[in-house]
């Protein structure tokens, strides 16, 4: 039986963007548009319930994709044992995107995964027929404030947007970009919903054809 869904929409931008590739190892790459995950991420920024499910649609790309080198500290607890005694910092270089401008749209359906759920999450589902539609309208109402559940960011945690909100009639997509093949792209990291184990799913073949990229329908996101 398939779902009631209710469509979202929003606009970001910032001065740079990391969409990490896993296969580019401690040099890492950034692909050239953002993942399901990451857009599902920034939906959630704004705000976030565990009684519904936000599934990505499709990115649209509105500024030129261009690439910069990136150079950091890192101090963090995956460094080498020797850094960490001596409290010295690992240097990481990476391949960003800079001058980023994006169009995400996604569908807002009832989570199908309730075993896990906290407590206020169950007393919230109880109170409406329609969490979804919920989600929608409190959600509109936020992005219009500017409010946010937490600070939505461009991938890694320092690329902080320059504008978040509705959609701007003063952006559009590059709809005259080349075509862009990605072969494989990670979907997500935490794929089976709310406080589930780490289970990788990746797509493949995908394409970012002028200037939007779709991201493919699995059966779960139809149920």
């Amino acid at each position: 039986m398939t779902r009631l869904s209710y469509p979202i929409e929003m606009e970001i931008a910032g001065d740079t963007a990391m969409w990490t590739r896993p296969d580019s190892g401690d040099c890492p790459v950034s692909y050239p548009a953002p993942t399901y995950a990451a857009v599902k991420a920034i939906f959630e920024s704004v705000l976030w319930g565990p009684d519904i499910e936000i599934i990505p649609t499709k990115v649209e790309v509105c500024s030129p994709i261009q690439y910069h080198s990136y150079c950091t500290n890192y101090g963090g607890p995956l460094r080498n044992s020797s850094l960490i005694k001596k409290d010295n910092m690992y240097q990481l270089y990476a391949t960003v995107l800079i001058d980023v401008c994006y169009k995400l749209y996604a569908e807002v359906v009832v989570n199908r995964h309730k075993e896990n759920l906290p407590a206020s999450a169950l007393q919230w589902d109880k109170k409406t027929t329609s969490p979804g539609h919920a989600y929608q309208c409190i959600f509109e109402r936020r992005l219009k404030q500017g409010k946010s559940f937490s600070v939505p960011v461009l991938g890694w945690r320092e690329f902080t947007p320059s504008y978040f909100g509705k959609l701007r009639d003063t952006t559009s997509v590059i709809a005259d970009m080349p075509d862009i093949i990605i072969p494989s792209m990670l979907r997500q990291v935490f794929s089976r919903g709310y406080q589930s184990p780490v289970a990788c799913v990746y797509d493949n073949n995908l394409m970012i054809h002028n200037g939007v990229l779709i991201y493919p329908k699995r059966g779960e996101d139809r149920d």
